[in-house]
């Protein structure tokens, strides 16, 4: 019989509450000698994570990258998710080493008035995140069910009572529902792909070799910024460095090294899947539409729209709703968990759990509702893109401490980052940094 750890977690400082305090250490893991049975333990944090990489801000990039450029960006999509798994390896082994997240980290090592600022910044990432969602979601409801959109949005806005239902009957619930919608959009997407019937050849080639084009034309270079911040998102790092101190290893050096290990396959694992259904979206909006001269199909609803006559299948659309409405749950669902980890982190706030998820949700939803009070459902999809551009802006902002607190040998110990490792994170967030001030540039001229 499969016996568990009972490792007894390490007693954080005086004063200091553990991330997530409510769900520390509340996941126990497998002490099987087989390998396998470890891994499975540690299988969710990764798919959590994975959820902000198949959002609707994602589907609005990928969609206007496909149906105005053909294949061409599918290796930023690559790329991004590359620099994702190294951004993500990184979050996940600062929480483990230090068990601290990055919000955490930062309130521990910079003065007051830089963290409020650090915080500022991270409420407007999530804020720009939860407004693909919500749209995206409500969206989907809209073209489901005929509801409207502001109506779809305050609907969606009450996941927060789905979260706290889940959560109470213990975080692994939460993570089966999660990994649940993402094997739904899967699914649905590689339906969608098999009835596209795009060119491999392209996509194999656009897949690994970039084009100078990317670069050099300014629309080209402002949906390829769009695509990184939609894929690689600030929240996320905060959220997986908190989450995966949901298990129940040992806290030793010995247990964290195997926890690092089997987390990193988690992630990876995720990641990989996300990337499949990141770039699903493009190839079909480029089999779809871009090959049948539809070059600016920004707007989720003409992709709906268009799908079942370009097609001639009736159910084209209906599972490109429902692959939305599983993509915009899911992600407001990871979202407000990164808005409550975000607030404790930076400003140790201590407040009961449903205090703290309706003050989290109220600060991201609230601009959502202006936005779509004003906008209604034309030029969503310019909106979508563009917060996922202010993603983008916001990245570094997490990047850098990221890199710099998992790179200091004082912090972590003999979990430091190695020296290509050391290297590779501080190319990905000057690259980050550089993209952005190149598209404010063009975006000035």
């Amino acid at each position: 019989m499969e016996t568990t750890t009972t490792s007894t977690v390490t007693k954080p400082e005086t004063g200091r509450l553990p991330s997530l305090s409510g769900a520390h250490a509340s996941v126990r893991v497998s002490n099987s000698h087989q390998l396998w049975r470890r891994a499975a333990g540690f299988l969710g944090p990764g798919f959590m994570v994975a959820v902000g990489y198949m959002d609707p801000g994602n589907w609005a990039t990928d969609l206007a990258a496909g149906s105005k450029y053909g294949y061409t960006l599918l290796f930023v999509i690559m790329a991004s998710n590359l620099m994702a798994i190294l951004l993500q390896s990184l979050a996940l082994k600062l929480g483990i080493a230090t068990e601290r997240d990055l919000a955490q980290a930062c309130r521990d090592r910079y003065s007051r008035p830089v963290n409020i600022v650090l915080w500022i910044f991270a409420e407007i990432a999530i804020a720009a995140c939860d407004l693909a969602e919500v749209i995206g979601s409500a969206i989907a409801l809209e073209l489901l069910f005929g509801i409207p959109l502001i109506v779809g949005v305050i609907i969606t806005s009450l996941d927060v009572l789905l979260i706290l239902l889940l959560e109470h009957r213990g975080f692994r619930y939460l993570e089966a529902f999660v990994m649940v919608l993402i094997g739904t959009i899967a699914v649905l997407f590689g339906i969608e792909i098999l009835l596209s019937r795009p060119e491999w050849s392209p996509i194999l080639y656009n897949l690994f070799v970039p084009s100078k084009s990317i670069v050099s034309n300014p629309e080209m270079l402002y949906i390829a910024i769009s695509i990184l911040g939609a894929t690689v998102m600030p929240h996320n790092l905060y959220l997986h460095s908190s989450i995966v101190q949901t298990r129940d290893y040992p806290r030793t050096l010995a247990g964290k090294r195997e926890a690092i290990r089997l987390a990193n396959f988690d992630s990876a694992t995720a990641l990989t899947i996300a990337l499949f259904i990141n770039a699903a979206i493009l190839i079909v909006a480029a089999a779809v539409f871009h090959r049948s001269g539809h070059t600016e199909v920004a707007e989720i609803s003409d992709a709906y729209k268009l799908l079942t006559p370009l097609l001639g299948f009736t159910g084209a659309s209906m599972m490109f709703a429902l692959a939305l409405l599983a993509s915009g749950q899911n992600s407001t669902i990871t979202g407000t968990l990164a808005g409550q980890i975000v607030m404790e982190g930076f400003l140790d706030l201590r407040l009961p759990n449903w205090q703290r998820r309706l003050i989290t949700r109220l600060i991201a939803i609230v601009p959502t509702i202006i936005v779509t009070a004003i906008y209604g459902s034309s030029g969503t999809g310019r909106l979508l893109v563009f917060s996922q551009v202010i993603l983008s802006m916001q990245l570094s902002f997490a990047v850098f401490p990221l890199v710099r607190f998992t790179s200091d040998s004082a912090l972590m110990g003999s979990f430091v980052n190695k020296a290509w490792i050391r290297i590779a994170g501080w190319f990905v967030a000057l690259l980050i940094a550089a993209l952005n001030g190149w598209l404010l540039l063009e975006t000035f001229r």
